[in-house]
């Protein structure tokens, strides 16, 4: 990755200034190559980055995501198998399961974290990129974005795998444990997060608001 320092003397500049969100250094900024770094010239923290086609990436990436969100919520997630009985359940089916035990807070929680603020993470993106691609800006922009970053860090699809995991390798011991597609889906919309999270920049997001206005 290249890695420039900003100023004047370290690139084109554009005019624009940009202070520093470690030191407070005020200084203006400038135009980077692909996937350039732009470094504060007292701290050498980093003040943005270029991401080539990321908002391109983030909306097919958004997309795809939609789609193993809807699988993992509507298809099983594990299929047991005990003294030949089977049994399956969704995520959902396991908030309830949660909730029938009197385990109202932590139905509450994995509720929240695993299928509400995953759909609503990725339905932002949609509401805020899909318009921008042709153009034009969603009604409640400014809105919609600042709840996409409140709701980013409350998203555990990681922990859900994480607990699954270890669900799986308990029940083996004592009972056939069958992988369900939700589980599948659930796994490939970790890696889509993640693979957002790298791709999104909220600053071109901000620079192609201001170009199309």
């Amino acid at each position: 990755m290249t890695r420039t320092g900003s100023g004047v003397q370290s690139g084109v500049s554009t005019g624009a200034y940009i202070a520093c969100p470690e030191c407070d250094l005020l200084q203006q900024e400038v135009n980077l190559p692909p996937r350039g770094v732009a470094l504060c010239q007292r701290c050498k923290s980093e003040l943005y980055h270029h991401t080539p086609h990321g908002l391109d990436r983030t909306l097919a990436l958004g997309i795809c995501g939609l789609i193993l969100y809807l699988l993992a919520n509507f298809f099983p997630l594990l299929g047991l198998e005990l003294n030949g009985t089977d049994n399956s359940s969704t995520l959902y089916g396991a908030v309830l399961a949660l909730y029938h035990e009197d385990l109202l807070p932590l139905a509450v929680l994995v509720f929240f974290t695993t299928i509400f603020v995953p759909g609503l993470e990725l339905l932002c993106y949609l509401y805020l990129l899909l318009p921008l691609r042709f153009d034009r800006l969603a009604p409640g922009f400014n809105i919609v974005f600042r709840l996409l970053q409140a709701m980013h860090p409350w998203g555990m699809i990681e922990v859900l795998m994480l607990g699954v995991l270890v669900a799986v390798v308990k029940l083996s011991a004592v009972a056939t444990v069958t992988p369900g597609i939700a589980l599948w889906s659930a796994a490939g919309l970790m890696v889509v997060f993640s693979a957002i999270a790298q791709s999104f920049n909220p600053r071109d997001v901000w620079a192609l608001v201001e170009a199309r206005r």
